[in-house]
Parts: C-alpha cells; structure tokens; sequence
C-alpha cells in the first residue's frame, strides 16, 4: 500500500508542474528498439495484437457521436473517419498511424524518437497510397509540445502507450488537449496502477517472459482511470474501456462496459472537448 500511497502523492504533484514531458531515457530505450517495429512476433507483438481493437474503439466512438448528432446521417463504420484530421502522439513506428491512414484520415505521426520515425517512414513508403507525399500519411520527429507554436488543430489526437511513460503526466494531458480542435476527441490508451498491472505488464511480461524487455514500464507512472477522469472533469462524460489479453487465443478484446476489474491493467480512454471553451483550451483550469 505504501507504493500505491507514493504513485498517487507523484501524479498530484505532477499536476502542478509545466515542465516538458519527455524523458530522455524513455527516448533512448525505445530507440534501440525501433528496429523491432514491424516485426510481428518480436518486442512490440503485442502492441500489433492491440491494434484492431484500438482502431475498433476509435472508430466505433466517432461513429456513435456522429450517429447521435445527425439522426438521419447513413454512415458506413470504415467511413467515418475520412477527411478528418488526426494526430498520432508518440507514433513509434506508426502502427495506428498507417491503420486510421488507410481508413481515410489525413494523420500526422509524431515522435520524440527520430529512429522511431526513420522505421515509420520507411515502412510507409511500401504503401503506394501512404508514401510521401501521400495527402493521408505524414511523419514528423518532434515532441507534442512544439506543436502548440503552430495553429494547427486537430479533430483526434491519439497517443496510445505513451502516457506511462512521459515526465509530468498533467503537462503532457493539457498539452494534447490543447491540440484538439474544439468540439473534437481525444483517445488514450494506458496503464493503471494496480497490483494486477504490475504482476502482469512487469513481473510476468518483463521479468519472467521475457517477452518485453527489463525496463519497458515504470510502476510508479502507472495512471488509474479515475485519475484521468478526474482531470478531465470539465470535459464531456469520459469514457473508459478495459483491454484483456487472451493468452489462449493471443489476442486482446475490449472488455464489457463497467465490467467489475475490467480496467485493472490495461486500459482505453475517450473524451470530448467541449465545443466552446474559456481560456487556454486546457482540461485543467
């Protein structure tokens, strides 16, 4: 419990800090894994097994909001995110960049990592219709926080498996608030800080499996959903959605909604900035 006690003391401080967020050890450790991007079975396997089911929620929320805005409005799951302008923070080798690419979304990839967005690239030039200067597919190495300089705003901003590993979660959270065009989402994915999250994503996948490597994830970064929920509170109704793996089928699902420990390790976050906000645009006033 006194663990437990520390995390939480260390995510309300950080909601008082306006440092950066990147960590330069977080940078360095994945970049000497970029190579392993696309390989399917190798450090970021379950990462590819996620995927569909990151895109499947995305696209299933859009729909849903868009299908209770326009009652009459006939549209297609695979179509409703066309010609929206999506931002992917902390893209690693861009695998939910080139999936919502595909279905239509003008993207941009975005990485503090520059070997992460070399793999992206390369492996996105194979795709006639994702190669530069494809008008669905950009990348770019830099950190969210130099976008705000530029008054591009965008209707999704994504970062998947990047918020338990930044410095100063709160700054990180306004930031990518911040880039959300009014009346536009956010999406999350995570971990929460339980005991389970730890037996399952460190002990077990790291120590004994082996099938991440030592070091990969911080306990002590680790953010439960009431958390996030919380520093959203003055947004509109934020959802959560628990992701269980199936070691039996390798595969992972979106687990029932409210369903009791569902959102115990791994995790997917949707909220909905306001139309018309005060201020600076951030969650936190």
């Amino acid at each position: 419990m006194s663990i437990l006690r520390h995390s939480a003391r260390r995510f309300v401080r950080a909601l008082h800090t306006s440092n950066a967020t990147v960590n330069a050890d977080e940078i360095a450790h994945f970049s000497r894994l970029s190579s392993q991007w696309w390989d399917h079975q190798g450090e970021f396997s379950f990462l590819h097994k996620m995927n569909p089911v990151r895109v499947q929620f995305i696209r299933d929320k859009l729909l849903e909001i868009a299908r209770e805005e326009n009652d009459d409005l006939d549209i297609q799951p695979t179509h409703v995110l066309r010609d929206l302008d999506v931002l992917d923070v902390g893209c690693g080798g861009g695998l939910l960049s080139e999936s919502v690419a595909r279905l239509g979304a003008r993207t941009h990839g975005v990485d503090a990592s520059e070997s992460n967005i070399s793999i992206a690239k390369v492996h996105a030039s194979a795709d006639p219709k994702l190669s530069p200067p494809s008008p669905f597919l950009s990348y770019e190495h830099t950190s969210a926080e130099s976008l705000l300089t530029s008054p591009k705003r965008y209707d999704v901003v994504c970062s998947m498996e990047v918020l338990e590993h930044v410095d100063n979660p709160a700054s990180f959270l306004s930031t990518c608030a911040t880039l959300v065009k009014p009346g536009g989402h956010l999406f999350l994915s995570t971990i929460s800080r339980t005991p389970l999250a730890y037996a399952l994503t460190i002990f077990l996948a790291e120590d004994v499996l082996r099938k991440v490597s030592s070091g990969t994830h911080t306990y002590s970064k680790f953010i439960k959903p009431n958390e996030l929920i919380e520093f959203f509170q003055n947004y509109r109704d934020p959802k959560v959605r628990g992701l269980i793996y199936n070691p039996l089928l390798a595969r992972w699902h979106l687990a029932a909604r409210d369903a009791w420990g569902g959102t115990d390790c791994n995790y997917l976050f949707w909220v909905r900035k306001p139309a018309l906000e005060s201020g600076d645009g951030s969650a936190a006033s």
